[in-house]
């Protein structure tokens, strides 16, 4: 079986620092000892570098590197042949891209850290393929070469010779503000180039902030506003790169029509999204990503979008007869039965009156309700709806200006709050902030068991706060909220910088933690496959976003959804009767 294998040995180059180890990993390698240099450390050298031809794959390196720095994976010898790129010695590298065909949508899923970006990039010619040769990069010649026979190579002909303009919505939109300046108007202005600047911003809801600096619009409008920018310009490429962050349901499916809006006979549009739900709206056929993140990616065949998704969710690949995960992401959505005599007794009861509050010129109204412990109930609505400023108030960190009906009281309940934007402001590692926040409970079996192997806490329990990644940070984020001792739990957008395979882990971590604790847990979720999935009850929002709102009382999963659904998308009821086909069998 060795001879099939090959290795490849990552080095990452933020946590190597081979001047404070001594080298631990040279001292104690078997090949070097026989005078080999399969791992070289020279006085000037910032990381070690190991020879991949070299390496025995004894993992001693690996063990004896006190900075967890090293990794060494088998690979099978025959993806050796279909690699596409590599940064250099011991880094990333990818595996086979994926084959975008004109006038169709095509979507990429997969975790974070496989190489969707990379692949983007390569796809817009910003990025030229070295083929593994990071020390001698071919020409462009011996590349289309590489790729004869196969689709790809009319496309990248196409990008040599037709010099096609690829345009690219960044990942992280929050970093557009350093590289934009001025207002919305202005920058579409200057941008539109398909004279549709009305109609996108009419689709985008962008009329409202069309004054209004870049440097002072929210998560959800910067992304409006990216996405818009690349829909109004010219080009034959258009790729998205997660462009539902920060947006709530009913935005995600106005601007997953706006991106379809684009397709041409001859233009490209390529997607990177983790909701699922809207990944199966949009595309038109998926190309799924798996391997080690950090460390190698590779693309499959592509696939219809069913099946594709279908292939993420199962971790096995038919047409390769491999699986990259271990066991498969499951997850079965059904009505809460009806609770038994006995089971009512069992359960505490709290209720809460209809109570108003009034903050500029928005005014929330919520009506009166009842939960229970061991439940979860989600809260659906459009952005500025009031969700947050309720959750507030049951957590009383806000007081209702006016409370209808004396008989009953707010309850006065122990909280734990996840906040829906998470600022990093800790000046220390990981371990040290759940020592300090929650030492009872992260050290307790049944919660790391629970908690923390399941959201991968363990990995990041050296490194800095501060330097923790988006989706690193809710991870932590989720594992302080639930750790600390409370009656009810509030979670604000925990799917935010989560990828696909991280949220539906997420979202079991929470439905079984509030079970076993027996809690309440109040979560606001505008992903829908991770909302259906949790809620046990439903409040849904109604009225005028950021004007006149009202939260209604808590339903069934089943009305709740239809309610929201009806109320959402009364303007584009067509569209609904395909957004997802997911939901089509549980609200049929």
């Amino acid at each position: 079986m060795a001879d099939r294998l090959t290795r490849i040995a990552i080095v990452s180059s933020d946590r190597c620092k081979p001047k404070k180890c001594r080298q631990e990993c040279k001292k104690s390698c078997p090949v070097v000892k026989t005078g080999k240099l399969c791992i070289e450390v020279t006085p000037a050298s910032k990381i070690a570098f190991i020879s991949e031809e070299l390496c025995i794959g004894c993992g001693i390196c690996v063990k004896k590197c006190p900075f967890e720095a090293i990794q060494i994976i088998n690979l099978p010898r025959d993806l050796d042949k279909d690699t596409t790129h590599r940064y250099g010695p011991n880094t990333f590298k990818l595996h086979r891209l994926p084959v975008p065909r004109p006038g169709q949508v095509l979507g990429l899923v997969g975790t974070n850290g496989i190489g969707k970006s990379t692949a983007l990039k390569v796809l817009a010619g910003k990025l030229k393929p070295n083929l593994g040769r990071f020390n001698n990069p071919p020409d462009w010649q011996e590349i289309l070469t590489y790729f004869r026979g196969s689709e790809l190579q009319n496309y990248f002909t196409r990008i040599l010779e037709d010099n096609l303009k690829a345009i690219i919505k960044p990942q992280y939109v929050d970093h557009i503000p350093k590289a934009v300046q001025g207002n919305v108007g202005q920058v579409l202005d200057q941008k539109d180039e398909r004279e549709m600047k009305a109609e996108l911003c009419a689709d985008l809801e962008l009329n409202q902030v069309i004054d209004r600096n870049v440097g002072d619009l929210s998560g959800g409008e910067l992304q409006r506003f990216a996405i818009a920018v690349v829909a109004i310009q010219n080009a034959e490429i258009y790729m998205f790169d997660e462009p539902s962050s920060y947006l709530d349901v009913k935005q995600r499916l106005k601007a997953a029509q706006v991106i379809r809006s684009l397709l041409r006979p001859n233009s490209y549009v390529i997607v990177v999204e983790h909701d699922l739900s809207v990944l199966d709206y949009l595309s038109d056929f998926i190309c799924c990503l798996y391997g080690k993140p950090g460390a190698y990616g590779v693309v499959t065949l592509p696939f219809s979008v069913r099946e594709g998704i279908n292939i993420f969710l199962a971790g096995f690949v038919p047409t390769e007869n491999l699986r990259f995960r271990d066991e498969s992401l499951t997850f079965k959505v059904a009505e809460t039965p009806q609770e038994s005599a006995e089971e009512i007794e069992t359960y505490a009861r709290y209720k809460y009156p209809t109570m108003t509050k009034t903050q500029g010129n928005f005014k929330l109204k919520v009506m009166e309700g009842e939960f229970t412990d061991s439940q979860i109930i989600v809260m659906l609505g459009e952005n500025g709806t009031g969700k947050t400023t309720f959750i507030r108030m049951l957590a009383g960190l806000l007081k209702p200006d006016n409370v209808e009906g004396s008989d009953v009281e707010i309850p006065e309940f122990n909280v734990s709050y996840k906040p829906q934007k998470i600022s990093p402001k800790f000046q220390s590692t990981v371990r040290h902030l759940l020592h300090q926040k929650i030492r009872d409970s992260y050290m307790h079996p049944q919660f790391v068991s629970d908690v923390m192997k399941p959201l991968l806490i363990e990995q990041l329990m050296d490194q800095e706060v501060v330097n923790l990644s988006g989706g690193e940070l809710q991870r932590v984020a989720l594992c302080l909220c639930l750790g600390k001792p409370a009656d009810i739990y509030l979670i604000d957008e925990p799917s935010a910088y989560l990828d696909s395979e991280q949220r539906i882990v997420a979202s079991k971590v929470i439905k079984r933690f509030i079970l076993h604790a027996k809690k309440t847990a109040f979560v606001v979720e505008h992903d829908f496959i991770m909302a259906t999935y949790l809620a046990d009850r439903v409040i849904v929002y109604e009225g005028k976003p950021s004007v006149d709102c009202i939260a209604n009382s808590p339903q069934s999963l089943l009305t709740g959804m239809n309610l929201f659904l009806s109320v959402s998308f009364a303007a584009v009821a067509p569209s609904v009767l395909y957004f997802p086909c997911i939901l089509i069998v549980l609200f049929d």
